[in-house]
């Protein structure tokens, strides 16, 4: 069985985290690859995706990617900039999951952890005006310097022991 664990990430949360994962995956027939650079998905048999969140969303890069993995096991891992408890959180998450099944795949594991947001974004976010829904707050300075703080190691441990188990289950 050919597994490949494959990332889009802005800040390096979701590459650790696709690291992590791979740490944990049979090293024979277990590949790591930045999405820009899997060029022949249809020859994988289990295909780990993740990605940052963008509007709620999967960043644009894997959608697309998404969008030509058909009929595959895969699972999903996301990195945001909010709590993972959030709505908003299960939702980014979801989101991904939808398109994948849309393709025929099945998705044998999900994770979302916080991850930093970029700087150039909360520069950004200090151009809106107070009430607008992305202005920054004292809350949203809190939060986001909670999330600089992920992926942490509980989060990396959580990760890998979801894929693994996603994994054994596939194949038991």
């Amino acid at each position: 069985m050919k597994i490949l664990v494959t990332y889009s990430s802005r800040t390096g949360n979701t590459k650790k985290v696709a690291e992590a994962i791979f740490d944990s995956m049979p090293k024979e027939n277990s590949t790591l690859l930045p999405m820009e650079n899997v060029t022949t998905p249809e020859e994988y048999d289990v295909i780990f995706i993740g990605y940052w969140v963008d509007k709620g969303m999967p960043n644009a890069e894997t959608q697309a990617f998404m969008e030509k993995v058909r009929g595959k096991n895969t699972g999903v891992f996301v990195t945001l900039g909010d709590y993972p408890h959030t709505n908003h959180a299960k939702e980014s998450l979801q989101n991904g999951v939808r398109i994948l099944e849309n393709q025929g795949n099945k998705v044998l594991c999900e994770f979302i952890c916080q991850g930093k947001i970029d700087e150039k974004l909360i520069e950004a976010f200090k151009k809106f005006p107070e009430g607008h829904f992305h202005a920054l707050t004292e809350e949203k300075l809190k939060k986001y310097a909670i999330a600089a703080l992920h992926p942490n190691d509980e989060d990396i441990r959580e990760a890998q022991e979801i894929f693994k188990k996603g994994l054994e289950r596939l194949c038991s």
